[in-house]
């Protein structure tokens, strides 16, 4: 009996262990940024930042994004969270969130970074 339950909590182990590597193969991270560059700065307004920059699991710039919030008026913070939703990002880095925008992401499944820096420098330091 004890084999038979050694083995079964050894092979969950192994099955989740797969399924989270497969799920960082697909991650996507969003940097709210004041350029198009990787050596642009990151934004302080992870809502009504200029552009988000998107990079794969191995720190690829792949998308360049217009911020379409960047001059909201109201309710930036958690537009800009489902937009970034539904571009499949899994990750936000900006220098600031507001409250608003954190519960969105939260609600998204969505983890958030706080960093100042180089857009470069704060890919790095999450994929570290």
């Amino acid at each position: 009996m004890k084999k038979i339950v050694f083995v079964s909590l050894a092979i969950l182990f192994l099955c989740s262990v797969a399924v989270n590597a497969a799920d960082s193969i697909n991650d996507k991270i969003a940097v709210a940024s004041n350029g198009e560059t990787l050596k642009a700065s990151v934004s302080n307004k992870a809502a009504k930042c200029p552009y988000y920059l998107i990079f794969d699991s191995k720190g690829n710039l792949t998308e360049v994004i217009d911020n379409p919030y960047e001059d909201a008026s109201r309710s930036a913070g958690p537009s800009a969270a489902n937009f970034l939703a539904g571009k499949g990002v899994t990750m936000v880095i900006a220098g600031n969130f507001g409250s608003k925008m954190i519960n969105t992401l939260k609600s998204n499944g969505i983890t958030h970074f706080e960093f100042k820096g180089s857009v470069g420098d704060a890919v790095k330091k999450v994929l570290k």
